[in-house]
């Protein structure tokens, strides 16, 4: 695609449905379940065919070959992963008896091309943690961390759960075998082949993709499927056609490409990817900027701030906060019903014993169906929450004419020391998925998403970096610690410490924009350290309140704005039987649903029962009812003289 300056190229991926399709031998329409079956067939030869060159090739030798970059003879492996296998000889085996043709077998090996590419990095972490084996492998020492990182390639930049997770499963394998596992092929088997097909790796002798003359939202895709589950001849396969229906996000102008098909139940997805322009991110150069603040409850609290010309930072308005409390009330119960499911169905593996019961193997059977669908219904949920909170993000940038959004990088946050239910909480977030989606959409319109160093955001005050004082706030009647004070007296802020954090935030990526980087694995804008010289400068400055010059003349007010009989309506009471209600009671409507003004918490709906729904569900807001983003507005108290060392 044509560029010009200040543009720049991006690759997107949207999902569609195949609804049906049309038979061009036979001239047959095909349903969505016959359909869905013909791919199906298809799919299954390929990962059949997946799984007999993953069998074969999974090993360390070869994989490090593929990893290599390089044949035999020293040239440089192609990028595309079936054309790299095809370089190195490594071919699939197909079925006795099916005809297939030479795409299909493109497809396999390219699918097995890109899972044997993905754990390469997964080996090397499993060797640099078996190499440097620590004592105890419950905590490492800071001499064992350092030997850790030492022993991974990019480990220094590494977030240390990553290498935990990687501990734990050598543990559990250590402690059933009574030895350590010699790599991460003996550690890890033969992963799971989907079923799908990579029409990335055709040509147009197998699929081809065209938009509508007409409509740009309606495309037209036709691939050859098998009329059977085994192709005996070519004749056993024809060309099928399957008009799709973009989402409206697809420019017009985007240049589409040859999708993915994934079979889910009885329906085929499409994941149609795109080309098309957009406005280019720039690493420096920032003068607005949005910072980006998480909680526990307040899931997203952000806010935009201002380096002037002169240097100073100032702050464009108060912030706003995404509360999601409701939904992750949710997300948590959820959480306790599949591990109560996961607990009993391996009281009935313990039972069974490997023993063949039928009515505990049909009860087992039940529940894993039941765990199957909670974790589709978690997963789904917390799809939904990452678009919402992501798509807010990127609203509040747009709005405020931000050109960056630092986000708090909290990648080595390791939940611990806070009590099971809150460590669960912590670790359960879907911070990486809102991040990931963020940079999807902020993208589109050229606004950079900068990962910033979270030390110390939540402690120091965001005007004179002095370490703040932390009480319950004044609008709760519980203790707590949201409510942050600066003890210097010359500057009296206070505020929630969630709105002061995102402050720091905004205010450290402003002041090192200049030291941003790109990461060279994944691509993404990060501030790996924080300067203390420029820190020093990272604060913002008091906008001064007291300037009540007039600007023009004084509206004029009337004496009596109201007839005095109608300035002090009369209470409202309780209707009584035959008596008309006092004031302004509505008396057409009750009042409103509980669920539809009251304010969301963790603890505002209650533990599901038999038959449990909320009434944002009966109500038909569903999702959204439980999604806040109206920033809460309290006003400033004044300080009281209290002695220093006091936190009252």
């Amino acid at each position: 695609m044509s560029l010009a300056e200040g543009e720049a190229s991006r690759i997107a991926c949207v999902r569609a449905l195949v609804r049906a399709g049309v038979d061009e031998k036979a001239g047959e329409v095909l349903s969505q379940a016959v359909l869905a079956e013909r791919v199906g067939w298809c799919a299954d030869l390929v990962a059949g065919m997946v799984s007999g060159l993953l069998a074969q090739r999974w090993n360390a030798a070869d994989v490090r070959v593929l990893a290599s970059g390089v044949d035999a003879g020293g040239r440089r492996l192609p990028s595309n992963a079936w054309m790299a296998l095809r370089r190195l000889g490594w071919t699939v085996t197909v079925p006795a008896g099916v005809r297939v043709n030479d795409r299909i077998v493109r497809m396999a090996q390219e699918q097995a091309g890109r899972a044997l590419r993905s754990v390469n990095w997964r080996a090397d972490l499993t060797t640099g943690v078996l190499a440097s084996w620590p004592a105890d492998p419950r905590k490492r020492t800071a001499q064992e961390w350092d030997q850790v990182r030492e022993a991974i390639p990019g480990g220094k930049d590494l977030p240390a759960n990553v290498v935990k997770a990687r501990t734990r499963q050598v543990a559990r394998f250590l402690n059933a075998n009574g030895r350590l596992p010699v790599d991460v092929f003996e550690l890890e088997g033969p992963p799971r082949v989907p079923r799908m097909l990579l029409l990335s790796a055709c040509d147009r002798q197998q699929a081809a993709i065209e938009r509508g003359d007409t409509d740009p939202g309606r495309v037209l895709l036709r691939l050859q499927l098998p009329t059977r589950p085994d192709p005996r001849t070519y004749r056993d396969w024809t060309w099928v056609a399957c008009p799709i229906t973009l989402p409206p996000t697809v420019p017009a102008s985007a240049a589409l490409h040859l999708p993915t098909l994934q079979m889910a139940g009885r329906q085929v997805r499409a994941d149609v990817a795109f080309t098309h322009v957009v406005p280019k991110a720039r690493r420096t150069g920032h003068a607005v900027a949005l910072g980006v603040d998480w909680g526990l409850n307040t899931l997203l609290t952000a806010g935009a701030l201002r380096l002037g010309q002169d240097g100073r930072i100032t702050a464009l308005g108060a912030g706003g906060q995404f509360r999601a409390a409701g939904v992750l009330a949710k997300q948590h119960r959820l959480r306790r019903l599949s591990e109560r499911l996961h607990a009993k169905a391996d009281q009935y593996v313990r039972l069974t014993n490997g023993r063949r019961e039928e009515h505990l193997s049909a009860k087992h059977a039940v529940l894993r169906e039941e765990i199957r669908r909670v974790s589709e219904r978690r997963q789904n949920l917390n799809q939904a929450l990452a678009w919402a909170a992501a798509r807010w993000t990127v609203d509040q940038a747009i709005a405020a004419g931000a050109t960056v959004i630092y986000v708090e990088d909290l990648r080595s946050l390791e939940a611990k020391g806070m009590g099971v239910t809150l460590n669960t909480r912590l670790s359960q977030q879907v911070r990486g998925k809102i991040v990931d989606r963020m940079r999807h959409l902020a993208a589109e319109t050229g606004i950079a998403v900068v990962g910033v160093p979270a030390r110390n955001t939540s402690k120091h005050c965001p005007q004179c970096l002095t370490p703040l004082r932390h009480r319950k706030a004044p609008d709760q009647p519980t203790p707590g610690w949201k409510w942050a004070i600066c003890p210097h007296q010359s500057c009296g802020w206070q505020g929630d410490r969630d709105h002061g954090a995102w402050r720091r935030i905004a205010a450290r990526g402003l002041r090192h924009q200049d030291t941003t980087v790109i990461d060279k694995s994944s691509g993404q804008m990060i501030i790996r350290a924080v300067v203390d010289k420029l820190e020093a400068c990272a604060v913002i400055t008091k906008t001064s309140r007291t300037d009540r010059s007039k600007t023009g003349p004084t509206r004029h007010k009337p004496p009596r704005p109201a007839p005095r009989r109608r300035r002090a309506p009369s209470p409202t009471r309780p209707c009584r039987a035959g008596k008309r209600p006092e004031g302004h009671a509505p008396t057409d409507r009750p009042r409103l649903p509980r669920a539809a003004h009251r304010h969301q918490d963790v603890n505002t709906i209650s533990t599901p029962t038999t038959g449990h729904r909320p009434r944002g569900a009966a109500l038909g807001a569903g999702f959204h009812l439980h999604a806040h983003a109206t920033p809460p507005r309290w006003e400033t108290i004044p300080e009281t003289p209290s002695d220093p060392g006091s936190l009252s």
